[in-house]
């Protein structure tokens, strides 16, 4: 059999660029939390339940819900900033609008930042010691009556 090496050495580079590309396209993929689990807010217009990513590690905690190109309503992420202290947040690479509910370490909402502006990077803060945040699409908040005081129930604030 006789090859020609160029074309032999055409095509492997060839190869060679397809696996870079879907290698990249891997890395590159947006962090997902390892876990979803029910997460209730008692408000004054009744119970709302989401279904909520927990973002446990350090990576999912910087990464949250960075390059994501939607958020279904009724769905959120939850970060853990154990033990309850200011937290700041801002939406670089995030491409969805968001409300940002800051959560006490009793459970109840300290603040909501709603309609956050998509890819900026303005400095977003909890304005008080806060536990934990709950991100969800925006409009939720005003959707739902979500206020100030309102209570959340979730294993994380020792309730549910």
């Amino acid at each position: 059999m006789n090859f020609d090496r160029k074309a032999v050495w055409s095509i492997a580079r060839g190869w060679l660029a397809a696996i870079l590309v879907v290698g990249c396209a891997v890395a590159s993929a947006p962090v997902r939390a390892a876990s979803f689990q029910p997460l209730e807010i008692v408000t004054r217009n009744g119970v709302q339940v989401f279904s909520v990513e927990m973002a446990t590690t350090e990576e999912e905690k910087q990464t949250g819900l960075m390059y994501r190109k939607e958020l279904a309503d009724g769905k959120g992420m939850l970060f853990d900033f154990k033990p309850e202290q200011e937290v700041s947040m801002w939406m670089k690479n995030t491409y969805v609008s968001l409300d940002m509910i800051f959560i006490r370490a009793d459970g109840r909402i300290l603040r909501i930042a709603e309609n956050t502006e998509p890819l900026s990077t303005r400095i977003i803060s909890s304005q008080g010691p806060a536990r934990a945040v709950l991100e969800v699409v925006a409009g939720t908040a005003q959707k739902y009556g979500i206020r100030p005081g309102d209570r959340v129930g979730h294993p994380l604030f020792g309730t549910k």
